[in-house]
Parts: C-alpha cells; sequence; structure tokens
C-alpha cells in the first residue's frame, strides 16, 4: 500500500491512497460499484472472487485509490497507510482488476504476456484527475510474479524450461495493457494520455432491451423457422451439458478464432458459482449452440462467449437462436441493456460485427486503452498472432 500526496489550491494537500486487494474494503466497492457511471460487472468483487478462484488460468490483480482529506502536522505522513486507513474514515475513488493470462508455451507467454481490464476502470464520477492518473500509474508498475504455464501435461517441458530461466527473465511487467471499455471515458482521455495510454477506436454494440426492441427482418425469420423446426433454449440441467457447449466454444476457438481459450474448469467454474447465466441451444435433445453471460444485476447482461454448429445446423439457426434468447432473457428480467463486448476496428470489413447489429443494437465507439511497455516485443508477438491466426492452432 502506498500514500501520496498532491497539493490543491490554498496551498492544502490531499492525500491519495493506492491500494491492494487486501486493503479494500468490500462495503466501500461495492458501494462505488453501485453509484459509478462506469460499473462494470468485472469490475465488482463478485468477478475478482471469480477470478481468484482460477490462479491456473491467469494472474490476477487488482489496485484501488482512495482519498483523504490530512495535513502533514503531528507527523501523520509518516504513518503507515494501513494505520491510517484503520483509523479514520476514507472514500475509495477508483477501482481496477486486470489479469494477465496464462499460456500453456512458455514462449507465447513470454512473448504475449499482457494485461487485460475487461470493462474499463470502475472510476466515482467525482474521481479527480490526480486520483485517476495515480491508478494508473498503479496498474502500470504492475509485474507478471510468475510466468509459469498453465498446468496441463503438455506444458511440463515448458515449465521446466521456464524454471531455468533467470529471477529477472520470470518476474516481468507485461508487455503491454489494454483496458477494453464499455463505457464513454472520453471525460479521462488526457489523463490516459498523460500516463501513456494511447487511445484505439474501437466499436461495440449495445442493445437496449425494452418492449420497443426489434431485429432485422432476416433475424425475425430465423427465429421463427428455428421454432418452427423444434429448436428449444434451455438452461443447463447439468455440468455436462456445459462440458458438451465448452466442446463446440473450443471447435470455433481452434478451427476460426484462433485466440486462447480458457480451459474447460473455468466455464464450470461459472456455473456452479450461479454469476450469470447460461443459455443453450438444443435440437433433438443435443446442445448444439448456446451463450454464457455474466450478470450486472438491474444493469447489463454480457455476450462473453458464444458458439453455435452453424454449419451443421443450418436451419436451426444456433449462433442467432443464442443471441435471440439472451436479449429475451434480459427483456423478461428487467435487465436494461446487452452488451456485445466488442464489434470490431471502425472503417474495417467485420462479418461479426454485421452479424451483431441485425439484432437492432447501437454501435458505440468508447474505443480502448493501449499501454505499451516494449515496442519491439509488442511487435514481435503483435506479428506472432497474426501468424497464428492464419494457420497454426493454439
Amino acid at each position: 500500500m502506498k500514500r501520496i500526496f498532491v497539493r490543491e489550491k490554498y496551498n492544502t494537500k490531499k492525500m491519495i491512497n493506492i491500494l491492494t486487494y487486501n486493503d479494500i474494503d468490500p462495503q466501500q466497492w461495492q458501494s462505488l460499484v453501485e453509484r459509478s457511471p462506469y460499473a462494470t460487472w468485472f469490475q465488482t468483487p463478485e468477478a475478482y472472487q471469480f477470478y481468484a478462484a482460477n490462479p491456473e488460468e491467469m494472474v490476477l490483480f487488482v489496485f484501488a485509490v482512495a482519498e483523504e482529506a490530512k495535513g502533514t502536522e503531528n507527523g501523520e505522513a509518516d504513518m503507515p497507510a494501513s494505520r491510517l486507513i484503520a483509523s479514520s474514515p476514507y472514500r475509495l475513488k477508483a477501482v481496477c482488476i486486470g489479469y494477465i493470462t496464462r499460456e500453456r508455451s512458455v514462449l507465447k507467454q513470454f512473448f504475449t504476456r499482457r494485461a487485460i481490464i475487461i470493462g474499463g476502470p470502475l472510476l466515482a464520477e467525482d474521481a479527480t484527475d490526480d486520483e485517476v492518473a495515480a491508478l494508473l500509474k498503479a496498474v502500470k508498475e504492475c509485474k507478471v510474479e510468475s510466468l509459469k504455464c498453465k498446468g496441463t501435461e503438455d506444458s511440463k517441458a515448458d515449465n521446466q524450461a521456464f524454471r531455468l530461466l533467470p529471477l529477472t527473465s520470470r518476474l516481468k511487467k507485461p508487455i503491454y495493457i489494454e483496458t477494453r471499455n464499455f463505457h464513454d471515458y472520453s471525460k479521462w482521455r488526457t489523463v490516459f494520455e498523460a500516463n501513456g495510454f494511447a487511445y484505439q477506436p474501437h466499436l461495440n454494440i449495445q442493445v437496449a432491451c425494452t418492449a420497443t426492441h426489434t431485429m432485422s427482418e432476416q433475424r425475425n425469420r430465423q427465429v421463427k423457422k428455428a421454432m418452427k423446426n423444434g429448436v428449444k433454449i434451455v438452461d443447463p440441467q447439468s455440468e455436462q451439458e456445459i462440458r458438451e457447449w465448452y466442446r463446440i466454444l473450443k471447435q470455433l476457438y481452434r478451427q476460426k478464432v484462433r485466440t486462447p481459450l480458457w480451459s474447460e474448469a473455468f466455464f464450470l467454474q461459472f456455473y456452479r458459482n450461479g454469476l450469470g447465466k447460461y443459455l443453450l441451444v438444443k435440437f433433438e435433445g443435443k446442445v448444439i449452440g448456446g451463450m454464457m453471460c455474466p450478470i450486472f444485476a438491474g444493469k447489463a447482461i454480457y455476450e462473453w462467449y458464444v458458439c453455435g454448429l452453424d454449419e451443421e445446423y443450418r436451419e436451426q439457426y444456433p449462433s442467432v437462436m443464442a443471441t435471440y434468447a439472451t436479449i429475451e432473457y434480459a427483456k423478461q428480467n428487467g435487465i436494461p441493456m446487452f452488451d456485445f463486448m466488442g464489434a470490431g476496428v471502425p472503417d474495417k470489413p467485420y462479418g461479426v460485427r454485421d452479424f451483431k447489429m441485425e439484432f437492432g443494437g447501437e454501435v458505440v465507439k468508447y474505443g480502448r486503452y493501449l499501454h505499451i511497455r516494449k515496442p519491439l516485443l509488442y511487435k514481435i508477438g503483435e506479428w506472432g498472432v497474426n501468424i497464428l491466426k492464419l494457420g497454426k492452432i493454439w
């Protein structure tokens, strides 16, 4: 935990405390979630606990900023921050959860170690530039505690190679840090850029789940046809059905998406914890698609992962049905917004965006903020990812 002072008007000083997980008051965190205009499920205490339950998948970090108006008399500036916070009230102003994905290969881990902040940081509406800057500086200083690969049989040789690396090669900061914004952070753009986070244009689609919501004529026809053909939307009845759905998702990522995917255990943990909703598409008793959706109660439902056997079941439209079913679920359960969580780069053709657009949402350009710490390694990693997407399977 760190404490810093910033000088304000009238020659007063304001104390800013930089907190890590063990220092954050859970009630204050929840209060910030409830009042922040930048809140998402991915920056909640609930999300942190879920991430923390999957240490094989990621290296997790969280930083927070708390304000406390203090002078420097009576030696208070030298008091340990933990004692200061325990002895007087403070107010949480910002929280940022991020993670670095663990890869199965030590080389992929070394060249693609990236910190991802889903949704963007959680900020109080009255957060100051200094407080946001302090949060971003703390995030930039985070280090990967271990580059050890996932605990699979295939990774044993890589982990042996990892152990032979010198300590300075193992304890590394991420090559880059990226915030994937689900809200408009334009108010803070100058602060982000002043702290080395460059704005990257990126689109998203958000659907208002109201009684007046409509889809395209084509989507309506496909939904009616699928229902007529006997497609059912169901809640999973067992972990086995989650495994069946995951096999479809894994096949999609291996054949088309070609980016890293969490292990089956990650998705089973989400199901066991009841953190959101799985909506499965079934035909003749078989799982043919579905969606995994975190729910931010009363605010949003998210398309975190979706898949469908669209080639094998052309008349059943599993991916269409999974998306349609989630929007309908939101309408029926008082959830005002369905978030697609991304729709590609502006002015660049993207078939997935065209698919999503037909569900009647609004295109927003909240973008991303990117901080590159190692430009050469970033370029090498970017080149490698593009090569893998062209042919090699993760």
